[in-house]
């Protein structure tokens, strides 16, 4: 397994994330990370990585290892509420990983954070990149707003709402 991974993620279609993510998809993609964030007290960030290094191939580094670890860097759990999310797309692999705080996992189950993933693959599958992306921020939004709507009171923007390519 450890070698085709680590074949997906040297040759794999990595080098196209400007053709699948140009910057009118981002500037989309950041557009509805600020309409949702006016609808709940989360913060949401997308990172869409185009692929893992080999050394960490090798290291028997996942997708969701990685985007723990951007959870953490980015201080996505450094949200005053503990609500921050993390949306990530890790494109050579296909994988897609939802990393929420503490404050959201005793609220949300893990099956609603599948639903989300499934149905951006299904977007993915089709080719339809802006589409699954944009299908995964609509939907975190709406499961943020249901387990924590806002309440109206102007609040800061903790995270940034442009996606973080990498």
């Amino acid at each position: 397994m450890t070698m085709q991974r680590a074949i997906t993620n040297v040759f794999g279609g990595w080098f196209q994330i400007g053709r699948q993510f140009p910057t009118e998809t981002l500037d989309a993609i950041a557009a509805r990370v600020a309409a949702g964030e006016r609808t709940h007290r989360g913060e949401l960030r997308v990172a869409i990585e185009s692929r893992l290094p080999l050394p960490a191939v090798l290291e028997g580094v996942t997708a969701r290892d990685r985007a723990t670890a951007l959870f953490a860097h980015l201080r996505v759990w450094d949200t005053e509420e503990n609500c921050g999310v993390l949306l990530y797309v890790l494109l050579a692999e296909h994988r897609i990983e939802i990393v929420a705080d503490r404050g959201i996992v005793a609220r949300v189950g893990a099956g609603e954070w599948d639903a989300i993933t499934a149905h951006m693959r299904d977007e993915f599958a089709k080719g339809h990149f802006r589409e699954a992306a944009l299908t995964g921020v609509d939907e975190v939004a709406a499961l943020l707003a249901r387990h924590f709507p806002s309440d109206g009171t102007p609040r800061t923007n903790e995270l940034p709402d442009a996606p973080l390519v990498l």
